[in-house]
């Protein structure tokens, strides 16, 4: 019987590539996005496989009546993709109360009730396998995408305790944290005003890099979709897979330097106990 997935997201980069990669192999696909017109093609390639809605993942009540629907045509559904987003680009102050809104709306709290919406589904039926698309950016962070980092570190933390939630629902959780690639990433990137103030400091630095071209692009969708769909298909999946070898320099690197400085503080942390003798 085919592997059946929904996937949110699929007009464009890791989304869209997942959804033809999985399509190719003979798998079924919900699909959504927010222009159902992109998806003609592959529906006219692969006919009944592909079922399409359109999705906003801002607005809670169509993502849960979307999700019903995905599940009452298929039945069962395997694997659920929450990938839908993108980012704000500018310094913390730069952006305007509503850029950071929608920000954390889409990447945050869209993503969150994506994964609430599926739940339901995959107790009644047994059990399933949630993949977040997360980032590099969920574990480090860059000048300049304050913002983004806010919504990709937060639906880490959720993802984090929900999966310990489900396990007993046989619930696999996977958060996927792919380092910048070309995807067409960058093309969507919102970019608030520029302030003058920020000329000289590593916000603008950062700016510079990704228009002058000097930002890298080193990973490979295709290989990224393909460690995905083996990551998904594996009986023993990671709670975390990082992707491409700039997201795992930085994430190493993140981490070793927090680690250490934890354990410089070591003295400090163990002081601000109770005393043993005040536990009794």
């Amino acid at each position: 019987m085919p592997i059946t997935w929904f996937i949110t997201g699929t007009s464009s980069g890791l989304g869209r590539q997942l959804t033809e990669t999985l399509l190719a192999r003979g798998d079924r696909v919900a699909a959504t996005l927010r222009r159902v017109e992109v998806l003609d093609p592959l529906r006219e390639q692969y006919g009944d496989r592909l079922w399409v809605a359109a999705l906003d993942v801002t607005d809670t009540q169509v993502v849960r009546r979307v999700m019903d629907r995905a599940f009452a045509h298929w039945g069962h559904i395997d694997r659920v993709v929450s990938n839908a987003g993108y980012a704000l680009f500018g310094a913390a102050e730069e952006a305007n109360d509503e850029q950071i809104c929608r920000q954390i709306d889409t990447n945050l709290i869209g993503s969150i009730q994506v994964i609430r919406a599926a739940l339901p589904h995959l107790r009644r039926q047994g059990g399933g396998h949630i993949l977040q698309v997360s980032s590099e950016g969920g574990q480090t962070a860059y000048a300049n995408f304050s913002l983004y980092h806010a919504t990709k570190w937060g639906i880490e933390g959720f993802v984090e305790a929900v999966a310990q939630e489900v396990a007993p629902f046989n619930i696999t959780m996977t958060l996927i944290e792919p380092g910048p690639a070309k995807t067409g990433f960058a093309d969507g990137l919102v970019r608030p005003p520029l302030m003058a103030e920020y000329d000289a400091t590593p916000a603008r630095d950062v700016s510079r890099a990704v228009d002058n071209g000097q930002f890298s692009l080193t990973g490979d969708p295709m290989k990224m979709v393909r460690a995905m769909i083996d990551c998904a298909d594996s009986p023993a999946a990671p709670r975390r897979l990082a992707l491409g070898s700039t997201a795992y320099e930085h994430i190493r690197a993140s981490l070793q330097q927090r680690l250490e400085s934890l354990e410089a503080q070591k003295a400090i942390a163990l002081s601000a106990d109770i005393a043993a003798i005040d536990r009794c």
